[in-house]
């Protein structure tokens, strides 16, 4: 095999096809997961283009590794940088769910001075009685949220799962 600089170059621009593909589809497909339908088609349009663009170059190329490699590389390295960039985007709402045995009227009153909808129900846990609490937030806020109860309660249960809004209720903006 000959590795000269056009070997090279066709290489690393088949991994850069490759990780603009999937990070465009790694977004995409959480984009589809919250109804985002407008983003996901523009999206998956420009998607679809590097994926071609970039298996054509792989199949016109076989006898060169590097392809193989760059593809490949692609693709993994593409899924990492879509995981991180829809991690800062933080679109979505989270339920929250926090158990404290002892602080929480504390918790749920820090949270409504904070500009959080808070509802709480009394349970039974395996020690005894619990305060429930369930707070619906922006994915951005879980941390702000999560902050405020261990300050309080730093022995709390807290579970966080994603939520799709149906109607109606208090989301803070």
């Amino acid at each position: 095999m000959d590795i000269s600089f056009a070997t090279i170059l066709l290489a690393l621009t088949i991994f850069l096809l490759r990780v603009s593909d999937m990070t465009l589809d790694t977004i995409r497909v959480l984009f589809v997961f919250r109804g985002k339908r407008g983003l996901a088609w523009v999206l998956g349009f420009f998607q679809s283009l590097l994926f071609v663009l970039a298996i054509t170059s792989v199949l016109s190329n076989l006898d060169n590794i590097l392809n193989i490699i760059g593809y490949a590389a692609g693709f993994a390295t593409g899924n990492v940088i879509g995981m991180i960039i829809e991690s800062r985007l933080a679109i979505g709402h989270i339920h929250v769910t926090v158990m404290s045995p002892m602080s929480g009227s504390r918790i749920a009153e820090a949270l409504r001075k904070e500009g959080f909808a808070v509802t709480e129900i009394s349970g039974r846990g395996r020690s005894g009685m619990v305060s429930v609490m369930h707070i619906d937030v922006l994915r951005k806020l879980v941390d702000q949220v999560e902050t405020i109860v261990l300050e309080l309660d730093p022995q709390a249960f807290i579970t966080a799962e994603e939520v799709r809004p149906v109607r109606r209720g208090f989301w803070r903006a």
